[in-house]
């Protein structure tokens, strides 16, 4: 069997199709680093595989259409920022977040993550298209409290970015609170590491002790 015939067996057995794929971490039984990238050259150029970006590969999913689907950045955002293996390392925040929540009609133009995978504390980057801004989380992000670092951060910004005021905010974001079971006291171990005025904007929107006040 040809070497770039081995090395495509081993991505479909390893990666579902629109699986962003990463250069770093393909490892094949016999198979050298150098060897690895020639035949993924070989790949591309037959389009048995697309490029996301530099190092970051995926199977495109077959549609009537040639080429296939495009793989999502979302896809690629979420293993390469927001998960460790089955772990949660870090969440999406800034306008974006503030969009899913119906906040506000921004439809931001860069992709804001906060990630334990971030070497510095604050970095500007592309992922193919996308500009994506990464910053150290205040706390280590993990399952048990990245949905509480997630709403932290919004309350931190939430009166500079909210379209929404009033009694209208105050109703999103509880119902949002109540979704996801968040309580004070769940919040309150991580409120020291935030600015000060993060206490403002929560007595502002009327969720200072997780429930309306």
């Amino acid at each position: 069997m040809a070497q770039a015939d081995i090395l495509f067996s081993y991505l479909k057995e390893n990666y579902q199709e629109n699986e962003p794929i990463f250069l770093a971490e393909i490892a094949v039984s016999g198979m050298k680093n150098v060897v690895v990238r020639q035949q993924l050259k070989k790949l591309l150029e037959g389009g048995t595989i697309k490029r996301f970006d530099t190092g970051i590969y995926y199977i495109p999913k077959k549609t009537f259409f040639k080429s296939g689907t495009a793989l999502s950045v979302d896809e690629v955002i979420k293993k390469k920022y927001l998960v460790d293996g089955e772990n949660s390392c870090g969440y999406l925040s800034g306008i974006l977040f503030a969009n899913k929540l119906g906040l506000t009609t921004q439809v931001p133009m860069v992709y804001e993550v906060c990630s334990n995978k971030a070497t510095t504390e604050y970095r500007d980057t592309q992922l193919g298209n996308f500009r994506v801004i990464v910053r150290k989380p205040y706390v280590e992000v993990n399952d048990q409290n990245v949905v509480a670092l997630q709403f932290l951060d919004l309350m931190r910004d939430v009166i500079d970015i909210s379209e929404l005021e009033g009694a209208v905010l105050k109703e999103r974001i509880l119902r949002y609170l109540k979704a996801k079971e968040l309580q004070f006291d769940t919040l309150k171990p991580f409120l020291k590491y935030y600015p000060d005025r993060i206490y403002k904007n929560m007595y502002e929107v009327g969720v200072l002790s997780g429930v309306a006040t």
